[in-house]
């Protein structure tokens, strides 16, 4: 899923004990300045190409004998660098397709291929047990009716088909890929009454009006297909059939019609060869401007005289799913781990999703292990992970999450997660709390191409491209539902960073048979160095984590983040012609702002101490500290869906992957629901609340080293 350093240089070698870093004592830093010059040498672009070839040399979706083979190849490397590692087993819901039809009956007959065909330039392409073209989790059954092009087929383009008088109702929608999360297409089509949804990638997206198609370019040919899930995950994500708790083997499951996230009507991805003709065909007004895409047509909305037969016909398979944990444990603090993560099944091939971000984890935990040999110890355990079944839902790690919630309550400080990874700029998603830690780690890797840190790169690029007077200094993005942080953020409340570099390479391979390693070796990081340049940074995040004395959380930015969502609110109401009491929250706000400066000028004077400091109050210190994630998490959830329970960002009930800020209150704004908002102000206050208490015990606990 998806849809966001270094070797040192000889002046920073020169100077790098002399230059603090957040946790650790003074007389403390020029040790781990040491090993971190260690930790950066080990990570080989060699070895992580040739775990990106393995990886990818065949399909290996989630539930086949393919993926369990990926997960043990892994397990054999964990095993083979002394790590302690094992095998996981859960099993999901994973439908695969039965039987998939499409035709346009009028006003001419046209059969879609639904197929993507074999490149003579890539043999991957054409390799056996490939999933053809679906979206799981899709509706079944055969329907029949006039087409109707809604766009990217959001909640804003039915707004337009309103004004325009055009109703969905007993029609087949086909929207282009793009702007929100895939589920939300027929999710908003079948609230507004349609019968079918069609998903086709449009050439100005990620086809030829970008560049040059696949193989000559990057970008998707006129057969491609997104494969994908449509699954409903705004509302829970993991196995549709067990929300809140582990689907194991024997354990209780709901029935198909009892799971919230499935969908009602059948959905199929096509390619945009096999949508033009439809669209083509499209009679009606003349689509807006900016609804129209690259095709050589003129785009129409319908309905009809365009019309279409679809069928779809998924199976109710109960499939298996291998997580493949690895574990370093810790010398001092046991019981607190630090967490790294990223998914190891593809919709195919997957050399781009997600071996290049599972070949970085993989060299991660080698270099950590190499660095174990040599006589180092983490006082934290860390925790490595390669998730299974991320694809379909975010699968793996979500029941994993659900099996261990209480266990991680009491132990998790972070936890982070890579997806894929290309060449560009270092994007960085997470908890507040952790922004000052990653500014320091990403200053101190280097950008492999270019002479600067990867933070200083990424600052560079945020002033070329920001509008006007916007800070241009690093700062962390909210997270939404792109990939496998959701549970340790959104339902378990533990500080989260999901990160990748990206940016510079174009990519419209992406959930087709193209991902193989031919294409990632040609048009993306084909020399491992960015692989590498991240390998680094989260070497060092886990390294720095797993053994500061005092755990490099900063409180200020909650604060800033806060007054940014608030400010963002307030405009979205005025809009509106209402206005939202947010005085609690900004109150609340304004104590974190003011207990943040009290806990820096405390941490400043106490670290002094922290050498001499008792085990046991370092690490009641440091579980005041991580547990302040949790502070955020409220048990009755979000409105409408539960299963949510982080007040402070979660994915947009209407966006998925991108997310909703203070979204109890922003969501009931949006939608001109005034009782809740304000019902909603009282539950973020609440838990800025336990926000503030969680820094105040902290600061008292540091005086008292």
């Amino acid at each position: 899923m998806k849809p966001f350093l270094i070797v040192l240089s000889l002046s920073f070698s020169l100077l790098a004990a002399d230059l603090s870093i957040r946790g650790f004592g003074r007389e403390q830093v020029a040790r781990q300045r040491e090993l971190e010059q260690k930790l950066q040498i080990i990570p080989d672009p060699a070895r992580m190409r040739s775990y990106v070839q393995r990886m990818s040399a065949r399909p290996h979706q989630a539930g086949s004998p393919a993926s369990k083979a990926v997960a043990d190849y892994a397990l054999r490397l964990f095993r083979e660098w002394g790590l302690d590692a094992h095998i996981e087993n859960f099993e999901a819901l994973l439908p695969y397709p039965i039987k998939r039809g499409l035709v346009m009956t009028s006003p001419v007959e046209y059969w879609p291929r639904l197929e993507e065909p074999e490149i003579p330039e890539d043999a991957s392409s054409g390799d056996a047990g490939q999933l053809a073209p679906y979206n799981a989790y899709s509706g079944s059954g055969e329907v029949a009716a006039p087409l109707v092009y809604v766009n990217y087929g959001v909640p804003e383009d039915y707004e337009t088909l309103h004004k325009l008088g055009i109703d969905v109702k007993g029609k087949i929608v086909i929207a282009r890929y793009g702007k929100s999360w895939r589920g939300t297409k027929p999710k908003v089509a079948q609230e507004h009454g349609a019968v079918g949804c069609l998903i086709y990638s449009d050439p100005k997206d990620d086809g030829y009006f970008v560049s040059d198609e696949y193989p000559r370019g990057p970008m998707r040919p006129s057969q491609g297909v997104q494969r994908g899930s449509v699954m409903d995950m705004p509302l829970y994500v993991g196995d549709p059939l067990s929300p809140g708790w582990a689907s194991e083997p024997g354990s209780r499951r709901l029935s198909l019609s009892e799971a919230r996230t499935l969908m009602k009507i059948p959905v199929l991805p096509i390619s945009y060869a096999d949508a033009q003709p439809m669209l083509a065909n499209l009679g009606g007004p003349v689509a807006p401007e900016a609804w129209r895409g690259a095709l050589p047509i003129t785009y129409h909305i319908g309905p009809g005289p365009s019309k279409v037969q679809l069928s779809v016909e998924l199976d109710s398979g109960i499939r298996p799913v291998y997580d493949v944990i690895a574990t370093i444990p810790g010398a001092e603090f046991a019981d607190q781990w630090v967490i790294y993560g990223n998914h190891h099944d593809a919709w195919v091939n997957g050399a781009q999703d997600p071996a290049s971000g599972a070949a970085v984890l993989l060299e991660t935990a080698r270099t950590l292990a190499e660095m174990m040999k040599q006589g180092w110890r983490p006082k934290r355990t860390i925790v490595l992970a390669l998730w299974d079944a991320e694809e379909f839902g975010l699968i793996g790690s979500t029941e994993w999450v659900e099996k261990h919630s209480e266990e991680l309550d009491k132990k998790a400080v972070a936890y982070f997660n890579s997806d894929s990874n290309g060449k560009g700029w270092l994007g960085a998603s997470g908890s507040p709390g952790l922004e000052a830690f990653l500014r320091e780690v990403a200053h101190d890797v280097s950008d492999p191409v270019i002479a600067t840190s990867l933070l200083e790169r990424t600052e560079s690029r945020a002033r070329e491209t920001g509008a006007k007077g916007e800070a241009a200094e690093f700062r962390l993005s909210p997270l939404g539902a792109g990939s496998d942080y959701v549970a340790f953020e959104h339902h378990v409340g533990i500080a989260s960073l999901n990160l990748g570099i990206s940016g510079e390479d174009q990519s419209g391979i992406y959930h087709s048979i193209y991902d193989s390693f031919q294409w990632y070796t040609r048009f993306s990081d084909g020399e491992f160095v960015y692989g590498k340049a991240l390998a680094q940074l989260m070497a060092i995040s886990l390294a720095r984590l797993a053994s500061a004395p005092v755990l490099p959380f900063e409180f200020g930015a909650f604060a800033r983040a806060v007054d940014k969502y608030v400010s963002e609110i307030q405009n979205t109401a005025k809009a509106k012609g209402a206005k939202v009491d947010l005085r609690p929250v900004t109150l609340e706000a304004a104590h974190i702002r003011q207990r943040a400066a009290q806990y820096e000028k405390q941490l400043a004077r106490s670290m002094a101490r922290v050498r001499k400091a008792p085990a046991e109050k370092l690490a009641a210190l440091n579980e005041a500290l991580y547990r302040s994630e949790r502070a955020l998490i409220l048990p009755e959830g979000l409105p409408g869906r539960q299963w949510y329970r982080n007040q402070l960002c979660a994915p947009g009930l209407y966006t998925g992957y991108g997310a909703k800020t203070l979204p109890g209150i922003r969501e009931a704004v949006e939608s001109g629901r005034w009782e809740e908002a304000a019902a909603q102000v009282e539950n973020v206050a609440k838990s800025l609340r336990a926000l503030n208490a969680q820094i105040q015990q902290a600061t008292k606990l540091l005086m008292k080293l």
